[in-house]
């Protein structure tokens, strides 16, 4: 993937948000993407679109956890979780620290803990209003 200029985590603004009240949220003129930024947000969200990859993610939600359990909480292969990590790991989305001889891996950082905590708190909501 290619490296990408970020903003001084200090530049927020007040933003309004439903209901009106406002929020600070990290100042990212998102019309401002590059084609380039689009392509590779495209590529992250289709490498969420994968069960397994997501399942995988959301393990490592609570904190690191080994390759081997990662399979064997998810009943998959180890060639497969491994192949799934490589990808994630690519794309930014773990980050892997080694311990012996086991690798464990953790989510990269807090933006793509709270996209998917996030959206599993919207697809958990009641929508009986839809």
């Amino acid at each position: 993937m290619t490296s990408r200029k970020t903003k001084p985590k200090d530049d927020t603004r007040e933003e309004p948000i439903k209901g009106g009240d406002t929020a600070p949220h990290s100042h990212l003129d998102h019309s401002s993407l590059s084609q380039n930024e689009v392509t590779i947000l495209a590529e992250t969200f289709r490498l969420l679109g994968d069960p397994s990859r997501l399942k995988i993610l959301l393990s490592c939600l609570p904190g690191p956890i080994s390759v081997g359990d990662i399979a064997e909480k998810l009943e998959l292969s180890l060639t497969l979780v491994s192949h799934h990590l490589r990808l994630l790991r690519g794309a930014r989305l773990v980050k892997g620290e080694r311990q012996g001889k086991h690798i464990f891996y953790a989510i990269a950082d807090e933006h793509v803990s709270q996209v998917l905590q996030d959206m599993a708190t919207h697809i958990a909501e009641d929508h009986a209003d839809d």
